[in-house]
């Protein structure tokens, strides 16, 4: 697997990833990690490989766009000091944007969503050993609605960065498409945003595919 042994992972976004986290924000295992994909990366990385000792942050607060990871990022980023570090963040920056039909002065533009995380990678790349990039995914496997096609913009975003700054890259979008093949957009999100225990099994899955995790 692509994460040393004894490494130290922050994982940040938004409420994909706090979904369940105990607070204070901790690295405590369990319930203080949540319940969703990030508590499965855990446990099948405890599960498969009992000795690596990873230690996992889960720095996820619900309703974050990329403007609210910038204003924490000191605490919740550089403060910690990680090895390696995994972003999952676009969805309210979309969603805004739509559903919640926010004011222009309080949307995320994709310019603004770029510039700002290229900022935050630009600073922060060369103190870690490794960079995660998530793109933001919409559960809807029709390309032409425009919430998904307007979220694909924003993950065509972080597949850039990921090339820029050498990312191993988790395409989220790509791996509820492939399910979406068999299975109806309901079964994994009500809303289409918010995952279901079947949705962050498959975040979890992916996370750990790209980091070449090896399930024999």
């Amino acid at each position: 697997m692509k994460i040393e042994s004894g490494s130290t992972l922050v994982m940040i976004g938004d409420s994909i990833t706090e979904w369940g986290r105990e607070e204070p924000l901790s690295d405590a295992p369990d319930d203080l990690l949540g319940n969703g994909y990030v508590h499965y990366v855990d446990t099948l990385i405890r599960a498969g490989y009992p000795g690596h000792r990873l230690r996992i942050w889960n720095m996820g607060i619900g309703g974050n766009t990329v403007r609210d990871l910038e204003a924490r990022w000191t605490k919740h980023v550089l403060e910690p000091k990680p090895e390696w570090l995994s972003i999952l963040i676009g969805i309210n920056d979309v969603w805004g944007q739509f559903d919640l039909r926010l004011p222009p002065s309080r949307q995320v533009t994709v310019g603004e969503y770029e510039s700002t995380l290229d900022r935050l990678l630009q600073e922060t790349r060369p103190r870690l050993k490794g960079l995660i990039l998530m793109t933001p995914y919409f559960v809807e496997s029709e390309r032409a609605v425009p919430m998904r096609a307007t979220m694909d913009c924003y993950g065509d975003v972080v597949r850039k960065l990921a090339l820029k700054y050498q990312a191993v890259l988790v395409d989220t979008q790509a791996a509820i498409d492939r399910v979406l093949r068999d299975l109806a957009p309901d079964e994994l999100a009500s809303d289409r945003v918010h995952l279901n225990a079947l949705g962050h099994m498959i975040l979890a899955r992916s996370f750990l595919q790209a980091l070449d995790y090896s399930w024999e």
